[in-house]
């Protein structure tokens, strides 16, 4: 019987670290300051942590759409994803 191992290359490392980096950083900041609902954009009143989750599954889906969509750089595909976290965080 053979184990399959996952292939951790640099780019997977990297990213799993960012998102843990985020989820620390969240954490210590929901300590020193306590997030309130809010309604922005969104049809929802939101947390930080709420409109955390929805841009990182946004940026997921934007990811995948671009994949399926075009055969351009992903690198693209990263910087609109950052900038659509970015926005859901202040504007969400």
């Amino acid at each position: 019987m053979s184990m399959e191992w996952m292939a951790w290359t640099l780019p997977t490392a990297v990213f799993f670290i960012v998102i843990g980096a985020m989820l620390a950083g969240m954490t210590v900041w929901q300590f020193v300051s306590p997030s309130v609902l809010r309604k922005g954009l969104l049809p929802i009143s939101t947390t930080r942590g709420d409109r955390l989750f929805i841009g990182l599954l946004g940026s997921g889906y934007i990811h995948l759409g671009w994949i399926a969509s075009t055969d351009w750089s992903i690198w693209i595909a990263l910087g609109i994803s950052v900038i659509f976290l970015t926005l859901m965080m202040r504007y969400g």
